[in-house]
């Protein structure tokens, strides 16, 4: 899937908020899966595959690596996205 600057630093944040406990982390895991869907939802085909040729930020990859390490997280942010995200990438004849 292709990844957006914003939402990576968002999904950052909820990283660094995890030290403050669990429920401040799912709520920053919700508001960034909330960006993510926002992001899918409002951006162009074209952007998309823009963003998709770009490869991911530090950030991103720092968020990515917390998803690898947090299997829980990883499952509530892929539930709350999976279907919006993937629908978009089938509109944008992206989709595998």
């Amino acid at each position: 899937m292709s990844r957006t600057a914003g939402v990576a630093s968002l999904i950052a944040a909820f990283v660094v908020a995890g030290a403050a406990g669990a429920y401040s982390q799912g709520m920053m895991l919700n508001f960034a899966a909330e960006r993510v869907v926002e992001k899918y939802k409002t951006s162009s085909c074209e952007d998309l595959r823009k963003m998709r040729s770009e490869g991911p930020s530090f950030k991103e990859k720092e968020a990515i690596a917390y998803l690898h390490s947090d299997d829980q997280a990883r499952i509530a942010f892929i539930d709350k996205i999976a279907a919006p995200v993937a629908n978009k990438m089938f509109e944008c004849d992206m989709f595998p």
